[in-house]
């Protein structure tokens, strides 16, 4: 019986971490020429929802690009910068045990929202993908959570720019 609980238990808390975890990558082009891209402008992409949360999320972008000693141009830029925001719904099913004396439990679906923010670096000469990072999280009805998790994002995905810099992938 004791096993039981404690393999419910464990189930649930790693169900619970999985739904909560933030997942980042960065992928690149090794032949770019990355030590060359000293300016850059926004391309359009796929708008978050929330007006509110796109510029947030243009906010930070330029803050990471500023930070590796880039700079915002209006024309001729090195680079073309290109964000995109969507949002599923995923369903989570929810056990509640093994049920009176070791039975069987009640389980229900309950559903979620994940989030996936992904920025794009084209080179402005050849018109080609250079640099990409993508991050997947939940997202939370509280807005100033999710303006910490698109930061928090952000700073994993620009630790790996340019490539080569910070941590692997």
């Amino acid at each position: 019986m004791k096993r039981q609980i404690f393999g419910a238990l464990a189930i649930a808390v790693l169900t619970a971490g999985v739904v909560d975890a933030q997942h980042v990558t960065t992928d690149s082009d090794p032949a770019a020429p990355f030590a060359t891209y000293k300016t850059y402008a926004w391309t359009p992409g796929t708008a978050s929802a929330i007006s509110l949360t796109e510029q947030r999320i243009h906010d930070d972008v330029n803050a990471q690009l500023q930070a590796q000693g880039m700079t915002q141009v209006a024309s001729n830029p090195n680079v073309f910068v290109a964000t995109h925001v969507t949002t599923r719904t995923v369903p989570q099913v929810i056990a509640d045990g093994f049920g009176y004396w070791g039975g069987g439990g009640l389980a229900t679906v309950q559903t979620y929202t994940e989030g996936t923010l992904v920025v794009d670096l084209y080179d402005a000469t050849t018109k080609k993908m250079v640099w990409r990072g993508v991050a997947t999280a939940t997202v939370s009805s509280k807005p100033e959570k999710n303006a910490e998790k698109i930061d928090k994002s952000l700073a994993k995905m620009f630790a790996r720019y340019p490539p080569g810099a910070g941590s692997s992938r």
